[in-house]
């Protein structure tokens, strides 16, 4: 039997745990219609949606004539065009493109920003009632701290900003079909510009990962310029929506928690335990992307059929009690702390090091300037965007007393 969980209702983003757990009383892997994708089977455990993500023998991104699985008939071929990444590839070509960026990444590299990453975050805490009280942190805050800094990354001018700030917020209308349609104007808009910066830099050079990538196109490297487009898409896209999820979730679950928030102040060096544990709680990222299943295989005594699709839910796996006791309750202290917040396999998240300190500075950084910040409105007027496979506050107003 097919299932239809409303995965995109303020039921479910309220209170994930109550909807997983009675997902998992279906099963441990469960066939459901999903916003979009259509029918696919989706695990319920954290040992399934493990063995998903890392059995790339048995679950593939796409089928053998290149089709993605996560793309549907009726997709434009610019939808196509943009979603042709690493993300959505096998081997050999994930690690082809995924090495070209892989430096920029490495934990020595992210080390080397934090000091920037700070100014940035102090300077946005500190302009965060500028226009006045409440002030929205998703807007004011936790958007642009990621956005600035991946644009830097990149080798983005600061002068462009703003256009990325309106093109991402279009993306955060997307909730079905409809919706999914509306993007096509923004996304058009931004891989125009990007195929007119990668030109640009070819002519003038620059710097960040853009002038790298144009370097390596230009010894002979194995990159097309549609793949370098796709490339520059996704970093600014996985670059900037979930960290500012993982930011504005913290600080609300902060906001709701003064003991918690208070437990955290009293010293930060425990900042980096903090967002492991906000990582599983939120799940930003709720579900992996869709892959085919090459053979039937059995999965926790469910017969799962060649040539069907399937989906780790992260979000599941995260709350599942024999990964983690008592998994809806959050514990900042928390051990052990298992999650596949970032996956786990060949796709293991690139830039897991580089969220989690973004996550680390923005809540020492505001919370250091606004100890006493309190949510601005009601708890049961918070409300989060109904974008399926992502948990993402749509507006959070506070306060300082």
């Amino acid at each position: 039997m097919t299932l239809r969980p409303d995965f995109t209702s303020q039921e479910y983003f309220r209170n994930p745990a109550a909807g997983i757990e009675r997902l998992r009383a279906a099963g441990p892997v469960i066939e459901v219609r999903f916003p979009i994708v259509g029918k696919v089977w989706v695990t319920t455990t954290h040992e399934l949606a493990g063995r998903v993500l890392k059995d790339s023998d048995t679950f593939t991104l796409r089928k053998d004539s290149g089709a993605i699985a996560g793309l549907r008939w009726w997709m434009p071929g610019l939808i196509r065009a943009v979603a042709d990444n690493m993300l959505t590839m096998d081997e050999p070509d994930h690690t082809r493109l995924r090495g070209i960026v892989d430096e920029a990444f490495r934990r020595r590299a992210v080390l080397d920003m934090e000091p920037r990453v700070v100014a940035i975050a102090d300077a946005l805490a500190d302009s965060l009632f500028a226009e006045g009280s409440p002030a929205d942190v998703v807007d004011r805050y936790a958007r642009r701290l990621p956005l600035s800094v991946i644009c830097e990354l990149l080798g983005l001018p600061q002068a462009d900003r703003p256009k990325f700030m309106a093109w991402t917020n279009s993306f955060t209308r997307l909730t079905g079909a409809l919706g999914f349609m509306g993007l096509i104007p923004a996304i058009a808009a931004m891989k125009r510009y990007l195929e007119k910066r990668l030109e640009a830099v070819r002519l003038q050079g620059g710097d960040g990962l853009i002038a790298e990538l144009v370097r390596v196109e230009k010894e002979g490297g194995y990159i097309s310029g549609r793949e370098m487009v796709a490339m520059v898409f996704l970093l600014l896209g996985a670059g900037t929506e979930t960290t500012t999820h993982l930011i504005s979730g913290s600080v609300y679950e902060l906001t709701r928690s003064p003991k918690l928030r208070d437990w955290l102040a009293e010293d930060w060096s425990r900042a980096d335990l903090a967002i492991e544990k906000f990582l599983r709680f939120i799940s930003p990222v709720q579900f992996s992307k869709p892959r085919f299943v090459r053979r039937d295989v059995d999965l926790g005594g469910v017969k799962v059929s060649k040539g069907e699709r399937i989906m780790a839910m992260l979000a599941a796996a995260n709350m599942d009690p024999d990964a983690n006791g008592h998994p809806q309750r959050l514990d900042l202290a928390r051990q052990p702390n298992r999650h596949l917040a970032f996956g786990t396999g060949i796709h293991f998240c690139l830039g897991h090091q580089l969220a989690r300190m973004e996550g680390k500075c923005a809540l020492q950084a505001l919370f250091r300037r606004w100890p006493n910040l309190e949510l601005g409105a009601a708890d049961s007027q918070i409300r989060w965007r109904e974008r399926p496979g992502l948990r993402a506050i749509a507006s959070l107003p506070v306060v300082s007393r």
